[in-house]
């Protein structure tokens, strides 16, 4: 069986989408070949063949802000049929037995005409809930013309089972080996250390404030605390605090190493965009799952990601944008060193049972 990957942006792009599509391909190379759409951005370590077509006008550093709209909107209007043909010319020069699909960006369907897959299967992954990524139209199509349709999470699936029709579908996400599954620790007497990996946008900063108030309202005599910042921009707002920030610019595929060394990996969830944080599972949590030290989600109470955490015991908690809750919670870590190695030992356990890679990898290609 040979499939055809076709997603927007590559495999080895940062972000949740190149995560996933890495781990579930890894090991199966030569069934792979993948098709991209480039926006422009930055690549880096590529072991996977790829194909890229670029979207006219590709992306520039210089199209900033009004630009930025600008350009985006020649992208999906003016040029859209040029890109689209030029996708097409090349997706038919492939051999492949299976069209797996992403549903994010604007050209999701251009591949899904009767035409193009005659005698041909059509797989779709649904990461996000299409009012983030894509339109309803054409998830509508995506959902319906499908032989397999692969979501993020439960809650997506039946939302769209909701929506669009009752037809089956498969939770396939991110997942971790065996030995990705670090021995629980709990923090020591004299230092902390606070870890966050990935791209930070502005919708987060106020999370981001909330913790850094309580961090300093927890310095004293003979403790220090460190946050670690992983991909993330300077941020002025964590500037004279009593804590030390230590900025690592570059993109990395594998943070597992900085991951165990941290107490505390911060897994921050935006209050503000429902349609995100009811459907959606981020990867960085499935990554954390795996660490030594301990979550600590700050999010909505009634995201997909804190339902899971809760109901298995997997992370300590905070759902409101409140100082002193914050502290509170930051105080429940310090002062339990028993929860803490209990509290990591059953996202241990959480990993295993939902997401174990090997199992993961074999239902998306044993079907």
């Amino acid at each position: 069986m040979k499939v055809l990957s076709f997603q927007p942006g590559s495999l080895y792009q940062n972000g949740g989408m190149g995560r996933i599509l890495r781990r579930i391909y890894e090991g199966r190379q030569t069934k792979i070949k993948t098709l991209y759409v480039n926006y422009g951005g930055q690549i880096i370590e590529r072991k996977i063949e790829e194909i890229a077509v670029d979207a006219f006008p590709i992306q520039k550093p210089w199209m900033r802000w009004k630009l930025r709209t600008f350009f985006s909107w020649t992208r999906n209007t003016l040029f859209y049929g040029f890109t689209k043909k030029k996708i097409t010319q090349k997706a038919e020069t492939i051999e492949f037995d299976v069209l797996h699909v992403i549903n994010h960006g604007t050209y999701s369907s251009v591949l899904c005409d009767k035409h193009f897959l005659t005698n041909k299967k059509l797989w779709s992954s649904f990461h996000d809930h299409f009012n983030l990524c894509s339109s309803y139209e054409e998830t509508k199509l995506l959902w319906c013309k499908s032989d397999r349709r692969l979501v993020i999470s439960e809650e997506l699936g039946i939302e769209y089972q909701r929506l669009f029709s009752k037809k089956p579908f498969e939770i396939i996400t991110d997942g971790l080996y065996s030995n990705e599954l670090s021995k629980p620790k709990s923090s020591k007497q004299n230092d902390l250390l606070v870890y966050f990996g990935g791209l930070l946008h502005i919708e987060y900063y106020e999370l981001f404030m909330v913790l850094a108030d309580a961090l300093d309202s927890l310095i004293k005599d003979n403790f220090t605390i460190k946050l670690v910042l992983r991909g993330t921009q300077n941020l002025d707002f964590l500037s004279n605090r009593k804590f030390s920030v230590e900025y690592r610019k570059d993109f990395i595929l594998d943070v597992k190493q900085e991951l165990d060394l941290a107490d505390i990996v911060y897994l921050p969830i935006k209050f503000n965009e429902p349609d995100f944080y009811l459907y959606s599972l981020s990867t960085k949590m499935v990554g954390y799952l795996g660490a030594s030290g301990v979550i600590l989600y700050h999010g909505p109470s009634n995201s997909a990601a804190c339902n899971l955490l809760y109901k298995n015991d997997a992370a300590f908690l905070c759902n409101t944008l409140q100082l002193n809750d914050m502290i509170e919670t930051l105080n429940d870590i310090l002062d339990n060193k028993g929860k803490q190695l209990q509290v990591s030992k059953n996202a241990k356990e959480l990993a295993i049972k939902d997401f174990d890679l090997i199992k993961i990898q074999n239902r998306f290609w044993n079907n």
